[in-house]
């Protein structure tokens, strides 16, 4: 799952969810720190405050600021997001549903386990050194 699938996710949970004190609050505050990230962004702050209850409507709207942003790599933010779904599906956050994956800039879908280099690149060695 990406960040943006995630708050997408928290979006959706936050406005759909039986009403309750904790799950208001976790949602309003997660619309607060996405306001404050989206700050100068009219229409994604419109979309924002749009009453919608289907995650293809937020991402469609939302996604390409929430990544422009930032918003999608904000611990806060996520922290928020995750806050929302613990209250809202604490059976699918145990599961591991709301996991974060980071693919570290790379672009498209994979269908196979991928590995990035993480560090510095390591040069070849000179040759006949080995």
């Amino acid at each position: 799952m990406t960040g943006v699938e995630l708050i997408v996710a928290a979006l959706v949970a936050g406005g759909s969810a039986v009403i309750t004190s904790g799950v208001q609050d976790a949602y309003n505050g997660l619309k607060g720190l996405l306001a404050k990230r989206l700050s100068g962004r009219d229409q994604a702050v419109q979309a924002l405050e749009a009453r919608e209850t289907e995650p293809g409507v937020w991402q469609a709207r939302l996604g390409e600021d929430l990544r422009a942003c930032g918003a999608d790599a904000d611990e806060e933010v996520l922290a928020a997001a995750r806050a929302i779904l613990a209250r809202t599906d604490p059976a699918g956050t145990r599961a591991g549903v709301y996991t974060v994956t980071n693919n570290y800039g790379a672009v498209g879908e994979f269908h196979a386990p991928v590995t990035f280099q993480q560090g510095p690149p390591v040069p070849p060695a000179s040759p006949g050194t080995v």
